[in-house]
């Protein structure tokens, strides 16, 4: 099944699990970080929106947004949900808006699941106008690496505890059960990768964030005690020349 029929197919669990206050990462940490680097833009594209979480909030914040996304269910419920934004079904290959006519473009967990992504960046470039900023949240790479997790060691005396990273530099496309009977394919790449796709394009990088997981999400994991030294979330600012 193709990456946008499992999302067609899993867009609920999505909804429900992510969405709405749901998700700790999202409520204590994504959105409040999307707020601080996106303020006073005038005109933001959402990529990959989904429900709208992202996209109302700026929109509270006093900004212009025009969400899209390739699922029509998530499109369907950001309408629902409101928040004075403009949503379109939409594929990140071919953005829907002319040349350089967005003052800031977000990308929230997104690239992670797009097999194009220099065509992709590209179109992030082309709709950015002079200055404009491109805000790219992302899994990081360290946790998204096919067979990376934590390890429980009890050879060791006493037993250790830590974080096993998979095959980093290889470029890997992955589906995962993310929760019972739901698959979500997933498209590892090295950092470099999405760097080096940034500079090609003429998008220079001004900021990398690499926060420990928030409170909400380690209060669920407490088996994981040093869960707070391995960052989950990768957050690059660029801005077009």
């Amino acid at each position: 099944m193709s990456d946008n029929g499992l999302w067609d197919k899993h867009a609920q669990w999505w909804i429900d699990g992510f969405t709405d206050g749901a998700d700790p990462e999202y409520v204590e940490q994504i959105i409040p970080l999307a707020l601080e680097e996106l303020e006073g833009r005038d005109f933001v594209l959402d990529i990959g929106c989904g429900d709208g979480q992202i996209a109302r909030a700026l929109a509270a914040q006093g900004s212009r947004v025009l969400g899209i996304d390739p699922t029509q269910k998530h499109i369907d419920i950001a309408r629902e949900r409101g928040g004075d934004v403009e949503y379109l079904v939409g594929s990140a290959s071919v953005l829907p808006v002319p040349d350089s006519s967005c003052d800031a473009v977000v990308a929230c967990l997104v690239f992670e699941h797009i097999d194009d992504v220099d065509i992709a960046i590209s179109e992030v470039a082309r709709v950015l106008r002079p200055g404009g900023q491109f805000s790219f949240f992302l899994n990081h790479p360290l946790l998204q690496t096919p067979g990376s997790g934590w390890i429980d060691d009890h050879i060791i005396d006493p037993p250790e505890q830590y974080w096993r990273i998979g095959p980093y530099l290889v470029e890997a496309e992955s589906v995962e059960e993310v929760e019972k009977d739901v698959y979500i394919r997933f498209i590892h790449r090295p950092l470099s990768r999405y760097v080096n796709a940034l500079i090609a394009n003429g998008l220079v990088l001004e900021r990398m964030v690499e926060p420990s997981p928030p409170q909400g999400f380690l209060d669920r994991a407490p088996e994981y005690a040093l869960a707070h030294t391995v960052p989950r979330l990768l957050y690059l600012r660029s801005i077009k020349r």
